[in-house]
């Protein structure tokens, strides 16, 4: 079913039940984990809505999309066999190399309830560390403290609010 655009655009922007569930568990505003979640791996469906798309890797600075859990799965396990660990991983886009830990292994990592848990998880310490979700949002993206890094979350941060921008 194809939806005329401002209905799609609209559907896009509601926070799905499962976002605002994750969000409630940590004590994240839902339209902010839904909002970062959307800037890592958002995808134009067939119907016209955007949603983040679960089986998203980036790997290396290279976005793939994959049409399920299996495909991502296999890509992602090649690339890990291959040596590859810059590969930000699903709908939160977590990356192996920093939080590998935390991700368990591949197939969990894709698993988009853990996947959405673990980047609300990382999300909610910058916040704790700062208790400032705009800093912390910008902190998600990179965290380092140099100048490059400062200037990367501040274009990060203007690109999830744009997004908080758009919401219901």
């Amino acid at each position: 079913m194809m939806l005329d655009a401002g209905t799609a655009a609209a559907a896009s922007y509601v926070v799905p039940q499962g976002y605002v569930d994750v969000a409630n568990e940590h004590g994240i505003p839902p339209r902010i984990l839904y909002a970062v979640a959307m800037q890592e791996s958002a995808l134009l469906l067939p119907s016209g809505i955007v949603r983040p798309w679960p089986w998203t890797l980036n790997v290396e600075g290279r976005a793939e999309r994959f049409r399920g859990r299996e495909e991502a799965h296999q890509a992602l396990t090649w690339y890990l066999r291959s040596g590859v660990r810059s590969i930000d991983i699903g709908l939160m886009q977590v990356n192996w190399r920093w939080h590998g830990d935390r991700l368990r292994d591949p197939w969990t990592a894709l698993d988009p309830y853990f996947n959405l848990r673990v980047g609300a998880t990382i999300l909610a310490e910058h916040y704790r560390s700062t208790g400032d979700w705009q800093k912390a949002i910008g902190l998600y993206h990179a965290s380092a403290n140099t100048p490059a890094a400062k200037h990367r979350a501040e274009n990060y941060r203007a690109d999830v609010n744009r997004h908080l921008g758009r919401m219901q």
